[in-house]
């Protein structure tokens, strides 16, 4: 497994607070199965700018030089880079400059997913759907492949399934959270999650962990409770092959928004 979307650059955001809980966070996925990590710092938001991409880059270096050195002898664990951007007037400017640049690593401004061509966006509660609809399809245009974090979290998504299909139908994907599917944060956001995988418009599962204990990282308990209801196949896509797709900045396997199959008890 690997896991999109996580907060676990030590001291830049509300995510690991030191170099040793960071580790100790990376230490439980891979304990959990996970083989890579990508940091997805949040970017763009009041407090958290985290607009210095060579700073991050030089943070993800030291967090992978101290897994190499904390972590059992033959453990195979790999931390990308990336970010969760909060979306505004103003991001495409920003990815148009990301577009132009030459080292990935270097610069100032958004950072995509792996250095690939997906890019995580959080949108607040108060955009316009129509606004959202512009910008995913102007990025898909531009041949962005948007990410739309936590979809079951943002008021007008989780209400509208129907407007979560209308972005996706323009080229957006969708991560929903392990603790969502699992019910860890609560009944609500549960039952928003698995609306959005029985109609087919969940694609990535993540952690979005930010500690150990309050939103710790793992993916197994999102994997296995969705094996069970909706299949294998669509665990492993969910939890595996896309995630993998994404970090060798490849289309996902399986173009447009096609249904899973039934939840096992309904199926005859």
């Amino acid at each position: 497994m690997i896991d999109l979307h996580c907060h676990i650059l030590p001291a830049i955001d509300d995510g690991a607070r030191s170099i040793e809980e960071a580790v100790a966070m990376c230490r439980a996925a891979a304990l959990d199965g996970c083989a890579g990590m990508v940091a997805t710092p949040h970017q763009r938001r009041a407090g958290w700018w985290n607009g210095d991409r060579a700073h991050l880059a030089s943070l993800r270096r030291a967090l992978a030089a101290a897994l190499d050195r904390e972590l059992p002898p033959g453990t195979r664990f790999e931390v990308f880079g990336g970010a969760e951007i909060r979306v505004d007037g103003q991001l495409l400017a920003e990815v148009e400059a990301l577009a132009a640049a030459a080292d990935r690593d270097g610069g100032t401004g958004v950072a995509a997913l792996a250095g690939s061509r997906y890019l995580l966006l959080e949108f607040a509660g108060a955009e316009a759907p129509e606004a959202a609809a512009d910008l995913v399809h102007e990025l898909a245009v531009a041949g962005w492949r948007p990410v739309l974090a936590h979809p079951e979290h943002i008021p007008w998504m989780a209400e509208s399934p129907a407007t979560v299909a209308r972005l996706v139908s323009l080229g957006a994907f969708c991560q929903v959270t392990a603790m969502s599917v699992t019910g860890g944060f609560g009944r609500r956001a549960q039952g928003d999650t698995w609306k959005l995988i029985d109609a087919g418009l969940a694609h990535f599962v993540a952690s979005d962990a930010h500690d150990l204990k309050r939103r710790p990282p793992g993916l197994s308990r999102a994997r296995g409770a969705i094996a069970a209801r909706w299949g294998e196949a669509l665990a492993a896509r969910l939890c595996e092959e896309n995630p993998r797709a994404v970090v060798e900045d490849r289309p996902l396997a399986a173009a447009g928004v096609a249904a899973p199959a039934p939840p096992a008890e309904e199926r005859v």
